[in-house]
This record gives structure tokens, sequence and C-alpha cells, in this order.
């Protein structure tokens, strides 16, 4: 039986979701890779214990995590019955709905019929009777926003789920959004995005002005821009990378060799840092307080530790900053 460390709070930095009570730790694990049916269930176990151990207490889902769709729920599920039950109250458990999920028109994008019949489904793979964030994961500009928005506030009333969030948004459908939800006085506290150093969506379609704005909480997804903000590619692909074991996401075509002249510009200046590049792009990422908490996916535990350790140092120079506009093209 896992018992986790009673050290595991003395290290981890934790930041208040925008102005909600919530707060998350500066690294959560996200299980959009390497928890589905194509992973080894005991490295599921041990990436799971070595994230909580040193403080990581969020762990963030969806629906259709694998593959295939569904399977990350469960093996968490599985993880959380075996290990984490005595821990549930010093966890947040999140999850999501708005993509592709099961056949038919009422399995996907954001009508209240898929919202809350993927929660359901949801809470019976993690074995749980509420998690404590529920996205939509998507916008869908074909259903009301008001249908959208009072799915998430019905999870929220049933009990499944304590707080809503919403993922993949723009500035201006976040802002039509949050005033829907404050009037049906939904605990609307999190957006989750996509950003990174090569990545800056969400500078430019508001979101990230509009979250700090509105007083919500930001976490951030891809923060590594699939592994490319790390020192995998510097000397070619390598034969265990994500790019040859799995091809979803992150393309050989993607590793240029402009792109590799970036990243090793950016390790320069990391190194100049006394950091890695993850960590330097981690750190990027919660430099100016914007952003709560980055979620890390991990393959190994080692991966996770060495993540965490971007919190030491999230302070850059102009300078540092500048250069690494320059070295990144923007």
């Amino acid at each position: 039986m896992y018992i986790a460390k009673d050290t595991r709070y003395d290290k981890m930095k934790y930041n208040r979701l925008g102005k909600s009570g919530l707060l998350l730790p500066a690294v959560s694990l996200g299980l959009w890779h390497n928890f589905g049916d194509t992973g080894v269930y005991a490295n599921m176990e041990q990436m799971c214990f070595t994230a909580f151990d040193n403080g990581i207490t969020h762990f963030d889902l969806a629906n259709n995590y694998g593959p295939k769709y569904g399977s990350a729920e469960r093996n968490f599920g599985q993880i959380l019955k075996e290990h984490f039950l005595p821990y549930r109250d010093e966890m947040i458990i999140s999850t999501k709905a708005g993509y592709d999920m099961w056949p038919g028109p009422y399995g996907d994008h954001g009508s209240r019929k898929y919202l809350i019949a993927s929660l359901d489904q949801s809470l019976k793979r993690l074995g749980l009777e509420y998690v404590d964030i529920f996205y939509h994961h998507r916008m869908d500009p074909d259903t009301p926003l008001e249908e959208t928005m009072g799915a998430l506030e019905q999870a929220v009333r049933s009990g499944k789920a304590l707080y809503a969030g919403l993922s993949n948004y723009d500035g201006p459908t976040l802002e039509k959004a949050t005033a829907i939800l404050n009037e049906l006085h939904v605990p609307f506290v999190i957006n989750q995005n996509r950003y990174n150093i090569f990545d800056r969506t969400i500078e430019k379609n508001g979101l990230k002005d509009t979250a700090a704005k509105l007083g919500k909480g930001l976490i951030i997804f891809s923060p590594l821009a699939q592994g490319m903000l790390t020192d995998r590619y510097l000397n070619g692909i390598p034969a265990d990378s994500r790019v040859r074991t799995d091809g979803r996401f992150l393309k050989e075509g993607n590793i240029t060799e402009e792109q590799v002249a970036k990243i090793r510009k950016l390790n320069e200046i990391a190194a100049s840092r006394g950091q890695t590049l993850a960590e330097m792009a981690l750190a990027w990422i919660l430099r100016d307080g914007v952003a709560t908490s980055v979620l890390v996916g991990a393959s190994r535990p080692a991966q996770i530790l060495d993540n965490i350790k971007a919190i030491e140092n999230t302070s850059f120079t102009a300078d540092e900053l500048a250069a690494i506009d320059e070295a990144s093209g923007f």
C-alpha cells in the first residue's frame, strides 16, 4: 500500500486560482499522454507516486485521453482505488468534455446532453462521486453559449463537480461565458490553454489578458511544445522520442533545421541562467504571475522531478526576455 511522504508539501509552491479560494501547485500533472492502454501501468503508478510525494496535488484528465478514449480515466481510477483513496481530499482531480468521444450526434461539442452524459461516464471510470473541476474542452460556435454554460451549472449544482472550467476559449468568448456563469452563480475559476515560448496564441487572441482582467485562473498545457522545448532534439530525433513512438501530435516534419537552430539558441540562454531548457520554458510561463500552474506530461518519474525544478527560478531580466523572443522568432 502506497504511503505518501510526510515531506510532500515542503517545497512545492501553491498559487491561487484568480480570485477564488482554490490553490493549485505551480506544477500539475497532465495525463494526456502515457496513461492510456498503450502505457505501462506500473510506470503510471510510479509517476503518480512521484508527483504526489513532491507536492503535485492536481491531476488533469479528459474523457477522451488515451488511447483508447476513456482509458486514461479508467487507469487513473484504478490507481486512485488502489493507492490514493486515503488522500482524496488532498487532491484536485479535473476532467473535460468537448471533443469527439463516442459515435453519433451526441458524443461531441457542447450540448447539455453531451456534457452531462460525459461527466457521468467519467465519474464511473474514475470511481468518484465528484471531480474538483469539470471543463468544457473547446468552444462550440454551433451550440448556444447559454446552453453549454447551463450544463456546467448543472454539473456543479448536482454535486458532480465543485468548480467549472473552460479550455481552448479565446478572450472575447471567455468574457461572454463569464458573464453568463456569473449570472448563474457558478464557481468558474479556471481556463486551460496551450501556451509556450513557441506558441503565443493566448497573447494574440485576448485570452491571457482577459483571464487576468476577470480574475480567473489560467493553467497551461503543452508548455514544452510537445518536447521541442527540451534538449531531446538538439542532436537528431531519438528512437524513444514521442515523434517515433506516438506521432499523433508531434511529427518529424516539425523538427526542421530552422527549428533546431532556435532550440539551440534557447538552450544557450537557459544554460546562462543555470537551468535546463525545459526548466526555463516552464519558468517562462510562470514568470508574470498570470498563469497559475503549468501542466507537465511525463513518460517516467524522473521527468517529473526535473520539471519541478523550474519553480526554483521564475524571475527573468528584461534582457533575458528579449533574448528569448529573438531566439524564438517573436
